[in-house]
C-alpha cells in the first residue's frame, strides 16, 4: 500500500505553493486545514513543525516543511510526474528554486515590512538589495516559458507562485518579463484549482468577517 500523503495548510498562506505542486502531481493526498494561533500552534502540529507554521507534509513517516523543500521532495518522490529534470540537468533547477526560497523571499518580505538595508547592510543580508533581486529574477524569466529548461518543473511552481502572487497583491512590480512568464503558467489546471480554493476561502472570510483592506 502506498504511503499516505498528508498536506497541512491554510488557504491564506504559502501553502498555496505546495497545493499547486500536489495538484500537478495528480496523486491522492489528504488536506488538513489549520488555523492561525490555534491548531497551528497546538502540540499535535508542533510535533510535526516546531515553528508552528504551514505548509508541511507527511508522506508515510517522512515529514517535510518549508515550501521549496516540499516541492523538491515531492518532485523526487513522484518521478512519473516529470517535475524535476534529470540529475545531470538540475543546475538551473536547484539554482532558481532556492533563489526563490532565499533571496526573493527575504527581499520581498523585508520590503513588505518596511525594511530596506543600507548600502553597508547589503553586505550582511543574503540578497544584497531588493533591486538586485528583482532585476535578477526578471532576467531569469525573460523570454522563457520555463525557468529551468525546456519543460515545466517544480521550480516553475515555486517561482511562478511568487511572481503571480506578488503581482496580484502588489509586492512585486509588474514588469513585462514577469507578466509574460506568468501568462504561460496561470491557466494550468493545477494552478487554477489553487486559485479557486483561495477565492472561495476569501469569499467565505468576507461573508463572516467583512471585506479585508
Amino acid at each position: 500500500m502506498a504511503a499516505e500523503l498528508v498536506f497541512y495548510t491554510n488557504p491564506f498562506s504559502r501553502g498555496g505553493i505546495v497545493h499547486w505542486m500536489l495538484e500537478e502531481l495528480g496523486v491522492p493526498y489528504r488536506t488538513e486545514i489549520l488555523e492561525y494561533g490555534t491548531t497551528m500552534k497546538a502540540p499535535a502540529y508542533l510535533a510535526i513543525n516546531p515553528m508552528g507554521k504551514v505548509p508541511a507534509i507527511e508522506h508515510g513517516e517522512v515529514v517535510v516543511t518549508e515550501a521549496a523543500a516540499i516541492c523538491a521532495y515531492l518532485a523526487d518522490a513522484f518521478p512519473k510526474a516529470g517535475l524535476a529534470p534529470p540529475l545531470a540537468d538540475r543546475g538551473a533547477y536547484y539554482r532558481w528554486l532556492f533563489f526563490g526560497a532565499g533571496p526573493v523571499e527575504a527581499a520581498l518580505g523585508n520590503h513588505a515590512c518596511g525594511f530596506q538595508p543600507t548600502s553597508e547592510q547589503e553586505m550582511q543580508v543574503g540578497y544584497g538589495s531588493l533591486a538586485a533581486v528583482v532585476d535578477t529574477l526578471a532576467r531569469a524569466v525573460a523570454g522563457r516559458a520555463y525557468i529551468a529548461g525546456n519543460r515545466f518543473s517544480a521550480a516553475d511552481v515555486y517561482i511562478g507562485s511568487q511572481i503571480g502572487w506578488g503581482m496580484r497583491v502588489g509586492t512585486l512590480e509588474k514588469r513585462p518579463a514577469f507578466e509574460a512568464y506568468w501568462a504561460g503558467l496561470k491557466d494550468r489546471p493545477a494552478q487554477l484549482a489553487v486559485e479557486a480554493q483561495f477565492d472561495a476561502a476569501m469569499n467565505a472570510h468576507e461573508q463572516t468577517e467583512g471585506p479585508t483592506n
